[in-house]
């Protein structure tokens, strides 16, 4: 992979968890543990803020790649990436969605786990890719289901 020759991996670490805290927590709400990014005030704007914040969320993604995060880590970045598209596309629930779920933040922590660990969060992630492994089979068992049963049903005599 490409490495940009300017920027130690220390470097690319501080960077992607500025990046992190200013999409998911640079705001501080008064009075309360909570905080929120640019995510979910741009998910706001229909299509083209959860497309910005995809692109950011995925530019976190190919960071750690070039940091040498494990496939592993990456599916479990990719997951919450996919969790937070896909959620947040949904209206007003999915807008609601994006000030609770902090996927660059859960992303970064996942890259600090792997710097400050790779043996151990290549172990945990070896299970994390056999869950994904079968929640996606369970998940494509359901959809022939569905498919199948709708199938039956539009084509059904009676």
């Amino acid at each position: 992979m490409h490495e940009d020759p300017v920027l130690s991996p220390e470097q690319r670490l501080a960077r992607a968890q500025r990046v992190a805290r200013l999409w998911d927590g640079v705001i501080r709400i008064p009075g309360t543990p909570f905080a929120i990014g640019l995510d979910p005030l741009l998910g706001l704007i229909p299509g083209a803020g959860d497309a910005l914040a995809a692109g950011v969320s995925g530019w976190l993604v190919l960071e750690a790649a070039r940091l040498g995060a494990p496939a592993s880590t990456l599916v479990r970045m990719l997951t919450n990436v996919a969790i937070d598209a896909l959620i947040g596309a949904i209206p007003v629930a999915g807008d609601v969605f994006d000030f609770a779920w902090k996927a660059n933040l859960k992303n970064v922590a996942l890259l600090e786990r792997h710097l400050a660990e790779p043996v151990a969060a290549r172990r945990a992630g070896r299970g994390w890719l056999l869950a994904v492994g079968v929640v996606l089979v369970l998940l494509a068992a359901g959809a022939i289901t569905l498919a199948v049963l709708t199938v039956r049903a539009l084509f059904r005599r009676g």
